[in-house]
């Protein structure tokens, strides 16, 4: 019997996540069917009971803007997606009750590291402190940096969410203007580039060794990445990568199969190419 999942958001229709995981089906050999279903923003708990009850759904992935929505209805939370406040992975158990994942920061960590790119003892800054920023920190500090730095255009959000994770190591918050020195590894967590926007910040932050990542991906380099190869950085990175590995983790946990990611990676990146 095959196996139902899905992916939810609001808009969905752009969403790779079917793909992906049809990709990763064939590489596994199974028997699974995966769809882009969008749900109503405002009846996402009744959107859960019909994906379970009538759809007959074994898991589903989240995307926005429910995935702060999502964590709050989950009837048991992984550790991580407890810290994270959101999840993106959902497991519907034979008892009815919901679980929640959260693959996001883990998908990003795997990707830094498909591209070698070392976190420890590394400065790190992390641009915005939304739901996209705040699933990346726990995995992020478990590679010890020296220091992560989140910043934001308001703030106070930036230094909450900062006070929040301080048990994990050096984690400093503030505004744009507040950063201050260089960095080797700067994450973009807002979805501004795809607005065509970069974060008004200081171009201090940058050296030649610095790495650039966009946690957005597009057709062509984002604004994100355009602006970071305008100071001439060692490495420019979008969120493809992180894309697939988040799903790998989310295929991992509804399958018991790790897929080879790097393979529908490349298939990916040639479908864009040619769309």
């Amino acid at each position: 019997m095959t196996d139902k999942y899905a992916v939810i958001g609001h808009p969905i229709k752009h969403s790779k996540s079917p793909f992906i995981h049809a990709e990763f089906a064939k590489q596994s050999q199974q028997d699974i069917e995966y769809t882009a279903i969008e749900v109503p923003l405002e009846s996402l708990a009744s959107s859960l009971q019909q994906l379970r009850d009538i759809l007959k759904l074994k898991g589903i992935n989240i995307t926005v803007p429910f995935k702060e929505q999502a964590w709050a209805l989950a009837d048991s939370l992984s550790d991580r997606a407890q810290r994270a406040g959101a999840i993106n992975t959902v497991i519907f158990e034979s008892d009815g009750t919901i679980y929640g994942d959260n693959t996001d920061g883990i998908g990003l960590c795997r990707d830094l590291e498909n591209h070698h790119i070392s976190l420890k003892d590394k400065r790190i800054l992390l641009i915005g402190a939304g739901g996209a920023a705040r699933g990346v920190i726990a995995p992020l500090m478990t590679y010890q940096p020296a220091e992560l730095f989140i910043a934001n255009r308001t703030a106070s959000k930036a230094t909450q969410l900062a006070d929040l994770f301080s048990d994990l190591g050096i984690i400093k918050g503030g505004g744009f203007t507040d950063v201050s020195g260089h960095f080797d590894i700067i994450i973009n967590a807002t979805a501004a580039s795809l607005q065509d926007e970069v974060p008004d910040l200081p171009e201090s932050i940058f050296t030649e060794k610095s790495c650039c990542y966009d946690m957005m991906y597009a057709d062509r380099d984002t604004a994100f990445i355009k602006w970071a190869k305008q100071h001439k950085v060692s490495q420019t990175i979008d969120g493809l990568g992180m894309l697939v590995e988040q799903a790998a983790e989310a295929f991992y946990l509804w399958r018991h199969i790790r897929p080879d990611t790097q393979a529908v990676l490349q298939q990916l990146r040639e479908n864009i190419k040619s769309d």
